[in-house]
């Protein structure tokens, strides 16, 4: 079992929760997030459609083109508006509680994302220089410099979005109801990891990048419990996505605004399996790099 110490800065995120910890709030706050996120989403990607006829639904749907994954990635911020007005309507408390003291969030953001990119640096160097095959050009680099400053604000926003619901609202509403850490570490992450279920595009390997996703949640449910604000979680998960949409991304998918692809489809179980290991220990890493930067 982890001490009680380790989390007691989690307090400072769940005690605004407390006043109002009711299960039946939760699944409400969870249902109106849904409602607000594919709403907003719908009417945004009909709008987009009717006023653009050089993109389709397909390409919407699977971020294929720059503009189409700036879109996607955009489109996040109606999550984080659905966790916004249910933590106001449902639980009675500011929007801005969910992510910590914001001066405290900032720094530790700031700390965790050097470290991070110090980490990715370092890797990067080290052989080999590819992923089982050469990697596969996609944009050129005057485009892709030219996307980059847009890019980095559209993955930040998807990814702030993500932990204000998983490690914000769900799991500081778990734990103002209940004491024990096992049901708000590991809930919220089962959610996350079914969120990230593709079997359409992963195949046999869907479960498998499910329960990466799972790992890497209790991981920053983890890392919010120790810091007390969302920093930490946000900046691993901004830089991880930073690498695995705009440097390296995945050819299955969500790949407009990458600079390379992967030799190999996400459903390719030869290829990619034995890399999804290295990546569980990349996680593992990337987890014990934020733990040293937030150390006061």
């Amino acid at each position: 079992m982890i001490p009680e110490a380790a989390y007691a800065a989690h307090e400072t995120l769940v005690a605004p929760g407390r006043a109002k910890p009711q299960i039946w709030r939760l699944v409400l706050g969870l249902g109106l997030i849904i409602v607000v996120t594919y709403g907003l989403n719908l009417g945004a990607i009909v709008a987009l459609l009717r006023s653009n006829g050089s993109l389709s639904l397909a390409d919407l749907v699977a971020g294929t083109t720059p503009l189409a994954m700036l879109f996607a990635l955009a489109n996040f911020v109606f999550m984080a508006l659905g966790a916004g007005l249910a933590v106001r309507v449902l639980h009675n408390r500011p929007f801005l509680s969910l992510i910590g003291d914001p001066r405290l969030m900032g720094q530790q953001f700031m700390r965790v994302s050097l470290g991070m990119l110090g980490l990715f640096a370092v890797i990067f160097m080290l052989p080999p220089y590819d992923f089982g095959a050469p990697l596969v050009a996609n944009l050129s680099w005057q485009r892709w410099m030219g996307f980059l400053p847009l890019s980095l604000l559209a993955v930040l926003v998807q990814v702030s979005a993500e932990e204000l619901v998983f490690r914000g609202y769900l799991q500081q509403a778990l734990a103002a109801r209940f004491k024990n850490p096992i049901i708000w570490l590991l809930l919220p992450s089962a959610l996350f990891g079914l969120a990230h279920y593709m079997p359409q595009e992963a195949g046999e390997n869907a479960w498998l990048l499910c329960l990466w996703a799972m790992g890497f949640g209790v991981l920053m449910a983890d890392l919010t419990a120790r810091a007390g604000t969302l920093g930490p979680a946000i900046a691993v998960h901004f830089v991880n996505n930073l690498v695995a949409l705009l440097i390296v991304a995945s050819p299955s998918s969500l790949y407009g605004l990458a600079l390379y692809l992967l030799p190999y489809e996400m459903s390719d179980v030869a290829q990619l399996r034995p890399w999804l290991l290295v990546d569980g220990v990349m996680m593992l890493v990337s987890w014990l790099v934020a733990r040293l930067a937030i150390r006061r």
